[in-house]
């Protein structure tokens, strides 16, 4: 099975996707390729700030920010996505100028016009995304810059479903568990 890269879109939880880690969840998809893929939930702001966690960043992420919970995987490791004054700086593209750093980045940061610290990642093998699409875990929007850097995180799920219009916009306003409806 051949499946287009999703690099650069939005992975939306569909509402039959209830593991806890991704239930109502939005990941930025950062790299998809035959080994697997890389994505950052851009929708789980943690109680601790970026100041708190890891001030060596004030450079590039606002202190006082909350640190995003980026996924389940490695979350001892920092990830920051950011909008590139110039893409080719980016360890990794996204989108357009937006993608992430890379380790060495954060001693020299390229420039940047908006930075977002994440903790961990959410992470596939081959194959692993491919299938969860395949069965509908997943719903497929490009992403937007103001998706990536979203002021209001707890939106973003019924947010961008609305956006993408038809029946996504029910979905957006199911209640978390129809059961208790």
């Amino acid at each position: 099975m051949d499946v287009e890269s999703a690099r650069g879109q939005l992975l939306i939880a569909g509402p039959t996707l209830l593991d806890p880690n991704f239930q109502r969840t939005v990941v930025l998809v950062i790299e998809h390729s035959p080994e697997g893929a890389l994505g950052l939930v851009l929708n789980r702001p943690s109680e601790t700030t970026v100041g708190d966690a890891i001030s060596e960043l004030d450079e590039l992420v606002d202190v006082a920010e909350p640190l995003f919970i980026g996924g389940p995987v490695q979350q001892t490791a920092l990830i920051v996505l950011a909008q590139f004054e110039d893409a080719a700086r980016a360890a990794v593209v996204a989108f357009e100028d937006v993608g992430v750093l890379g380790g060495e980045d954060h001693e020299d940061p390229p420039p940047t016009r908006r930075a977002r610290a994440f903790a961990g990642h959410s992470g596939w093998g081959p194959g692993q995304l491919d299938a969860e699409l395949e069965r509908g875990d997943w719903i497929l929007e490009p992403a937007r810059y103001e998706d990536a850097f979203c002021e209001q995180p707890d939106a973003l799920w019924p947010l961008v479903l609305t956006r993408k219009g038809g029946s996504y916009a029910l979905v957006a306003r199911m209640p978390p568990d129809p059961s208790v409806n």
